[in-house]
């Protein structure tokens, strides 16, 4: 579905009449591209005292060929601070110092990123405040940033050695377009991965299943494990078989007709990646519906359908896909909840419910000692107002008002969604588990 009016406000004519009347002109947003720069200049990275995390920084950067300022005075494509050693609140001035001239001098699409640790409960007051306070600096940061930029917060454990290496790509990249105002949590690697990396096919040798690859979100996650090195088995109903298949052949994947709510979809899952590719790393949790109805109009059936599809369905399929013979050691698993399950929405109180569940199983299983035992990491991604065929679906003027309802002014895409979702996914990023990303623009709504 394309967006009339930011096509036309970014036109030469276009662009010239939304100047003279004053209207709101949404930014052309970078996103990825194989072979591309990861970003398309300088990073200044800085921070408070000591900063370890940004001499790790810089080590990375220059593994990555990516020039490095020590100073804003020079236009820039990204900030990373680290404020790992902030211990009050007068430490946040570090923060102002360095930041607020560089938003100044920062590239269309730039990037800001801020290091912190989570408030510790119980600990130092005037610490935890500091803390808590990075929290709402950036969230507010993202919703002044200009010209398509983004800005995001990294919590580093203060236990155990983080590996930012992954999230550090990722939101440095066009691969975080439509991921803005967000706090992720980063910890020490459920398993320590192994080897060089391998950045253009971070999936290389994994074997993914994604439900509900027919169409839409999921045929686009399908298409970006694919394009990042992974076998792809694609899972859809047998009514999408035409569909399924077109997705499947596109990818060099394998298709599979399986209803989700089946007593047994876990084990013909598992049973097909083994036969078909020899086993299972990453599972993506796309397959959902949606039956709208005010509660009051709500009858059983169609809340049912919802639960079952959405969360049920995930609940039963996981007792196969999590038991001993299922994702082998280190793998992934990925959930597509929702922002409705954040905010909730009018008149899908089943569907925001199902949804809000998924965040809780992800939350759960993401703390799980069993599952973390095992090196396997649980995170679940949250779209906002995404660009789909249900969603051309809208009424025109409540369409309009989800699209600009965020700091970015637009819809995002499927492949944003499905960029998340494979960064989730790779076996660099073994220090995150349990989180849930948004992928909203920084939508105004369960902020």
């Amino acid at each position: 579905m394309t967006d009339s009016y930011s096509t036309f406000v970014n036109s030469g004519i276009g662009a010239k009449l939304a100047g003279a009347l004053g209207l709101p002109r949404p930014a052309v947003l970078r996103r990825h591209r194989p072979g591309a720069l990861l970003t398309p200049g300088a990073v200044l990275v800085g921070g408070h005292g000591p900063a370890p995390l940004a001499e790790e920084v810089r080590k990375l950067l220059g593994e990555w060929d990516i020039p490095v300022a020590t100073q804003a005075s020079t236009s820039v494509s990204a900030v990373v601070l680290d404020l790992t050693e902030i211990a009050g609140p007068a430490d946040l001035e570090s923060l102002r110092s360095l930041l607020a001239p560089a938003l100044k001098t920062l590239m269309p699409s730039g990037r800001v990123l801020l290091i912190g640790r989570p408030p510790a409960p119980g600990k130092d007051p005037g610490q935890a405040a500091a803390r808590a306070a990075l929290t709402g600096i950036v969230r507010s940061v993202a919703k002044e940033m200009r010209s398509g930029g983004t800005a995001n917060l990294i919590h580093v454990a203060d236990t155990g050695v983080a590996d930012i290496a992954a999230p550090l790509r990722f939101f440095l990249s066009g691969r975080s377009a439509y991921v803005d105002g967000q706090v992720v949590e980063v910890g020490a690697p459920a398993a320590p991965t192994s080897g060089q990396v391998d950045w253009e096919r971070p999936l290389a040798e994994q074997v993914a299943v994604v439900t509900g690859a027919a169409r839409g979100i999921g045929a686009q996650v399908a298409r970006v494990l694919a394009r990042d090195g992974a076998r792809v088995v694609c899972v859809d109903m047998a009514s999408a078989g035409d569909a399924l298949a077109r997705v499947a052949n596109d990818i060099g994947g394998s298709a599979l007709h399986v209803d989700v709510t089946s007593a047994d979809a876990g084990g013909r899952i598992l049973e097909h990646a083994k036969l078909r590719h020899g086993g299972l790393d990453v599972v993506v949790h796309n397959a959902g519906i949606t039956r709208d109805k005010l509660l009051a109009n709500t009858d059983a059936d169609r809340w049912h359908s919802v639960l079952d599809v959405n969360l049920l369905s995930v609940l039963r399929m996981n007792e196969t896909l999590l038991s001993d013979n299922g994702i082998r050691e280190g793998g992934r698993m990925v959930c597509v909840a929702s922002l409705a399950g954040i905010a909730g929405n009018r008149g899908q109180t089943n569907y925001a419910g199902s949804k809000a569940g998924v965040i809780g199983l992800v939350e759960a299983l993401g703390r799980s000692a069993e599952v973390r035992a095992r090196g396997i990491t649980v995170n679940a991604v949250a779209p906002g107002f995404i660009e789909t065929e249900m969603t051309a679906r809208i009424p025109l003027a409540t369409r309009e008002i989800g699209r600009r309802l965020n700091s970015l002014a637009q819809g995002g895409l499927p492949i944003d969604v499905a960029e998340a979702i494979g960064w989730l996914a790779w076996p660099a990023n073994a220090g995150m588990t349990g989180n849930v990303v948004r992928v909203c623009g920084q939508s105004l709504l369960g902020a």
